[in-house]
C-alpha cells in the first residue's frame, strides 16, 4: 500500500508549472473575452483541483495499481504542466490549445476509466473537466482576439 505523498508531489511539481510560467507584462497586454475569470479565481480553483487531482490518483492507485486510468492520470498531469510553460513561457497559444486539447481528453478518459475503479475518484475529476473546458475555451478566445500580433 503506497501512502499519497509520490501523488501530491507529482501534483506539487505540475502546479510549480504555473508558479514558474506566470502571466505577467505579456498576457496583461493581450485582449482577453469579457467572460474572462477574475486574476483571484485561478489560484482558488486551481489549488481546490490539484487536491482532487492528487486524490483521484492515489485512489486509483491503492484500487487497480498499474491500470489504463493510471495511464490517463500521468498523461493528463503531464499535459497540465506542460500547459503554463507553452503558454506563458513560450507565448505559444496555439500549441498550448493543442495541448489543452490533450488535457482534456486525458482528463474525460480518466473519469470513463476510473469510474469502476473508484467512483468518488471519478466524480472529483468532473469539476476539473468543466475548468479544462473553460480554460479551452479561454485559451482558444485569446488566440483568436490576438492573432498576427
Amino acid at each position: 500500500m503506497i501512502s499519497a505523498i509520490p501523488f501530491i508531489l507529482i501534483v506539487f511539481a505540475a502546479a510549480s508549472s504555473g508558479a514558474i510560467f506566470k502571466p505577467g507584462e505579456w498576457y496583461e497586454g493581450l485582449r482577453k473575452p469579457s467572460w474572462t475569470p477574475p486574476k483571484w479565481a485561478f489560484p482558488l480553483v486551481w489549488t481546490i483541483l490539484y487536491v482532487l487531482i492528487a486524490y483521484a490518483g492515489w485512489s486509483v492507485w491503492q484500487k487497480a495499481g498499474w491500470s489504463a486510468a493510471l495511464l490517463a492520470w500521468g498523461i493528463q498531469i503531464l499535459a497540465n504542466a506542460a500547459w503554463s510553460w507553452l503558454f506563458f513561457g513560450r507565448r505559444r497559444m496555439d500549441l498550448a490549445l493543442g495541448d489543452i486539447a490533450v488535457l482534456w481528453l486525458s482528463v474525460a478518459a480518466f473519469i470513463v476509466l476510473a469510474w469502476q475503479i473508484s467512483t468518488l475518484a471519478a466524480l472529483f475529476f468532473l469539476p476539473y473537466l468543466a475548468w479544462v473546458s473553460a480554460a479551452g475555451a479561454l485559451n482558444y478566445s485569446v488566440l483568436r482576439l490576438n492573432r498576427g500580433g
